[in-house]
């Protein structure tokens, strides 16, 4: 049972940008997006997939993993959409 409410808190973590990202990805609009928010996240997803692989406990390290990709996606997406510089 453990496993399992760890696996789902992880994947829905990791989902959580995804709405964000198709947003901004459709209406190539991010003024309202704080980058400073997505950049603390990205950093705090990567601690979590290296303490993954320290633990070598493969959810954490998919999940967090993924997430990482996911933030760095929109960090992206707000440097190449965004009117003024953060």
């Amino acid at each position: 049972m453990e496993e399992i409410i760890g696996t789902l808190a992880g994947i829905f973590t990791t989902i959580a940008a995804v709405p964000q990202i198709l947003k901004a990805w459709k209406t190539k609009k991010v003024d309202d997006v704080s980058p400073k928010m997505f950049l603390v996240l990205t950093i705090g997803v990567s601690l979590w997939t290296v303490y993954g692989f320290m633990k070598q406990d493969s959810p954490i390290i998919i999940t967090n993993g993924i997430s990482t990709l996911l933030n760095i996606t929109m960090l992206v997406l707000i440097l190449n959409y965004r009117k003024k510089k953060f």
